[in-house]
């Protein structure tokens, strides 16, 4: 089912539009807004779609309204249970809301948050999450049920006050709920899904949860944004993002890296490499593959396909278009040398 189509600042997501991608800002915001969009530019270099930040006071509401009006990223303001302060981001032009109206209370406050959003055009998200569920829903043996009963007395309201801007997430850390509850909400309704698996861990472990529920449902044509929730930084969860967009075929832009896991025969350290020119191949908007290989056994052979490749050979480093060899040089200097055959591309 095609879903409606949620216009975030001048971000489109729904109706058939690309997939977007958040993440999640990760420390306490400071007055020194010059930096975050600073930081916020440097995301949307690499991928970001939509900046979310949480607001538990206030004054964060004030300091995020500054940074709405010059971000480069459409930016969601993150509210729980003090609904003046959602309405204070409402006032202040933040590009959408998002709530759990559970951990707002009263039905008149989230209807008064509603009616705020919809005088100003401003969309919300409402956050459903398998760990906060309302009390009359925690002890269900069905999960991914519940999640979706639960997206349902929410929804409720929204449809009363004829709200139609509205996203839904139906988040839990188990992978099996989660995927089970945005597929039943998916067959019922054609409200955006916003995806993800919440507190999924560590980098690896966090990764692993989110690419095996996630590219599930987005095979299925479920889901119109996603995020990878990980305890690391926000410049791995977009990457792992669009990771996980491409190789679920919903994405084909940007740099495929390919590089071996090094062994006994490297004589060039690709790891060390790759660290070194992450950023620059992370900014590339451009479908081509790149092929970071340790030794002359895994480089122009095995990796031909790549449109630009380097490998170790001997005490030297190779560098090679689609197998053939346009450049040698000393592991000093592969990393100027390789960027500026990245630049020739």
């Amino acid at each position: 089912m095609e879903t409606n189509s949620v216009k975030i600042g001048e971000k489109i997501i729904g109706g058939g539009f690309p997939i977007a991608i958040q993440t999640m800002w990760k420390s306490p915001l400071t007055d020194d807004i010059e930096s975050v969009l600073t930081e916020l530019e440097e995301l949307a270099d690499i991928g970001t779609d939509i900046i979310r930040f949480a607001v538990p006071d206030i004054e964060d509401a004030y300091l995020l309204s500054e940074v709405s009006k010059q971000s480069i990223i459409p930016v969601v303001a993150d509210i729980h249970f003090d609904y003046k302060i959602a309405l204070k981001c409402i006032e202040g032009g933040v590009n959408k809301i998002r709530i759990n109206p559970g951990n707002i209370g009263a039905s008149w406050k989230v209807e008064e948050v509603i009616r705020a959003a919809l005088d100003n055009s401003i969309p919300i998200r409402v956050g459903v999450n398998g760990g906060s569920l309302p009390s009359s829903l925690r002890n269900r043996d069905d999960l991914a049920e519940a999640m979706v009963e639960a997206a349902e007395m929410e929804l409720n309201v929204f449809e009363k006050l004829n709200f139609k801007d509205v996203v839904f997430s139906l988040k839990s850390s188990d992978i099996n709920s989660t995927v089970m509850a945005n597929q039943i909400f998916s067959k019922k309704y054609s409200y955006p899904l916003h995806l993800g698996v919440t507190e999924a861990g560590p980098l690896i472990p966090g990764i692993i949860k989110s690419s095996i529920a996630l590219s599930s449902l987005i095979k299925s044509n479920i889901g119109d944004t996603i995020r990878v929730s990980l305890s690391d930084t926000m410049k791995n969860e977009v990457i792992a993002a669009r990771e996980i967009l491409k190789s679920s075929g919903k994405d084909s832009l940007g740099v495929n890296i390919v590089s071996c896991p090094r062994c006994g025969r490297a004589s060039f350290n690709t790891h060390e490499f790759l660290l070194s020119v992450e950023n620059n191949l992370q900014k590339i908007k451009k479908n081509i593959s790149v092929a970071v290989m340790g030794c002359i056994v895994n480089g122009p052979g095995e990796a031909r396909h790549a449109d630009l490749g380097i490998t170790g050979s001997g005490d030297n480093v190779v560098i090679f278009r689609k197998g053939k060899i346009v450049r040698k040089g000393k592991p000093a200097n592969a990393v100027e040398m390789f960027i500026e055959e990245l630049g020739k591309i």
